[in-house]
């Protein structure tokens, strides 16, 4: 079975939400703590303080005259806090993110529930030390015989509250085999091109409400600082970066759950999105098209639906490449949508001509995992041999 999260709206009681405020508090106050004592005894001492010192450390604290609040919660989200900050860390050491930050109050917050501190009867959930359950909107409804194994409870910075259930989801099922693949292009005119000649515009949802954004933003640094204002004011931008995300991440989700029932292989670039944003003259707008959301829910949703994501090197030079003879030109600024091969005077749509070619480097991948690059080309950057067992590109060193 696959394991999937049911999100939530709800609308606590006066009561709930004192105590789940009270909760994120706590969870937030024992992270910091906990990461505060890691980095001091690293700075310091140049010693690895791991998980099981701290959850040690956590018995200390609420035995302490100043922390006997932390008794008055659950003790559960305290532990999963300290478990999400060792996760922080694990992935630090490994190179995959930065140093892990302090919690925010003006962030909201979350808290994680495990078996143990909720229950779920008749379709209705109460977490620990809760009177009543929650009140949930429920807008879909949890697969049949499904139970939640973990409950977290998030409020975001607007001041909504989620639910996200996980469940062991035996819906979710392979789709039937297709006799298709498809090769995309990400853009920021358009925010992907297919190799069916497909594209599909960019709906800028950051540019269209750029405007109310800044007069909201405008208005919150002339409040006073400790206010109430100033905190209506800070609610209602956080309103609108909410109206954003959610209103990009709707569109994201029926584009890509598009695309994967509709192919059975499907080809993307493996961009360095990261280093892309380092560019302020194009920043604003490549996060406005979200492309690594793009790629995460592609790679989720093709493991679930049995369907197969294919990244090509970076490195490739999938727009400067003709489809058709294989010539690379030395340069193709990005202003140049339509260009002529000097080979064969093939007339291309740099997009479309793009995605072409991504879906032709994919397939050789899959066929053979050989390099395709035309012989003699100047382009330092290649398609790196790629393993079936992965298909994940990653950055290649060039030659010299």
């Amino acid at each position: 079975m696959t394991q999937r999260a049911y999100r939530y709206r709800f609308y606590p009681t006066s009561e709930q939400e004192q105590l789940l405020r009270r909760t994120l508090g706590c969870v937030r106050l024992v992270y910091n703590l906990a990461l505060h004592t890691r980095t001091e005894g690293w700075y310091e001492r140049q010693e690895r303080i791991g998980y099981k010192q701290t959850s040690a450390m956590l018995t200390d604290w609420k035995k302490q005259e100043d922390l006997q609040f932390l008794n008055e919660v659950s003790c559960v989200p305290l532990q999963q806090g300290l478990r999400n900050l060792q996760k922080a860390f694990t992935n630090f050491w490994a190179g995959r993110a930065k140093y892990p930050n302090f919690l925010k109050l003006r962030n909201g917050g979350s808290a994680e529930f495990t078996r143990s501190a909720f229950k779920w009867k008749d379709g209705q959930l109460w977490l620990a030390k809760c009177r009543e359950p929650l009140p949930i909107r429920w807008s879909r409804t949890l697969p049949e015989n499904c139970e939640p194994s973990t409950v977290t409870v998030r409020l975001d910075a607007s001041g909504r509250w989620f639910v996200s259930l996980l469940v062991e989801d035996h819906t979710v099922k392979t789709l039937p085999q297709l006799d298709k693949a498809i090769g995309i292009d990400a853009g920021v005119t358009s925010l992907i091109a297919t190799s069916d000649g497909e594209k599909i515009a960019n709906p800028k949802h950051f540019k269209r409400l750029k405007r109310k954004l800044r007069q909201a933003q405008k208005a919150l640094s002339r409040k006073v600082k400790g206010s109430n204002n100033r905190e209506k004011a800070r609610q209602q931008v956080a309103r609108i970066h909410a109206q954003i995300a959610d209103a990009r991440k709707d569109f994201l989700h029926k584009l890509t759950t598009r695309l994967v029932r509709e192919n059975q292989t499907i080809v993307v670039e493996d961009l360095a999105v990261k280093n892309m944003m380092k560019n302020h003259k194009l920043a604003q707008a490549i996060a406005d098209a979200s492309w690594s959301e793009l790629v995460r829910q592609l790679e989720y949703k093709c493991q679930w639906y049995g369907r197969l994501l294919v990244k090509i090197d970076r490195w490739f030079p999938s727009s400067k490449r003709c489809g058709h003879c294989g010539h690379v030109v030395d340069k193709l600024p990005l202003n140049v949508r339509e260009w002529n091969c000097p080979e064969c005077g093939t007339h291309h749509d740099r997009d479309i001509n793009a995605a072409n070619n991504i879906l032709a480097a994919g397939l050789a991948v899959i066929v053979c995992g050989a390099n395709i690059r035309p012989d003699g080309h100047k382009s330092k950057g290649q398609l790196r041999k790629t393993s079936l067992a992965s298909l994940r590109g990653r950055k290649q060193k060039l030659k010299s």
